[in-house]
C-alpha cells in the first residue's frame, strides 16, 4: 500500500450515520458512489464532455471507513484513448488508504454517441 495519495484530490466528504452497513462501517456501495463520482469529475474535465462510466474493474475494500472520517477520493489519468480514458481511484481517510479500483470512461454527446476525447 503506498504512504501517500497518487493522483489529484478529485473529492472530499465526510462519512455520516445514514451511510453505515448493519455492523456500524461505511457501506462499501457509499464508498464506490464517491470514487464514481470523483474520478467522473476528472474524466469530464480532462474529456472536455460529457462521459459516462462504462466498466469498473478490481474494487478493493483494504480497511473500514468509519462515521466521522474524512474521506478522500484520488484519481489520475492512466491512459486515454480515441474515446475512453482509464482512470485508478483511491480513497484514503485521515489514517490511511481505504479502498482501490480502476474506472473505465467513455466520452459521448447528449445523445449518448461516442465522441472523441479532447486532446490533453
Amino acid at each position: 500500500m503506498p504512504e501517500q495519495p497518487r493522483g489529484e484530490l478529485v473529492i472530499q466528504t465526510i462519512a455520516m450515520p445514514m451511510d453505515t452497513n448493519p455492523n456500524g462501517d461505511i457501506f462499501g456501495g457509499w464508498v464506490t458512489s464517491q470514487m464514481d463520482l470523483g474520478s467522473g469529475i476528472l474524466a469530464a474535465k480532462t474529456a472536455k464532455a460529457r462521459v459516462v462510466t462504462v466498466a469498473m474493474e478490481g474494487m478493493s475494500f483494504l480497511q473500514p471507513v468509519r462515521v466521522g472520517d474524512t474521506v478522500r477520493c484520488y484519481a489520475r489519468i492512466e491512459r486515454i484513448g480515441r474515446t475512453s480514458m482509464t482512470i485508478p481511484v483511491e480513497v484514503w481517510v485521515t489514517r490511511y488508504m481505504t479502498g482501490e479500483e480502476l474506472r473505465e470512461f467513455i466520452t459521448c454527446d447528449l445523445r449518448c454517441a461516442t465522441c472523441k476525447v479532447a486532446p490533453l
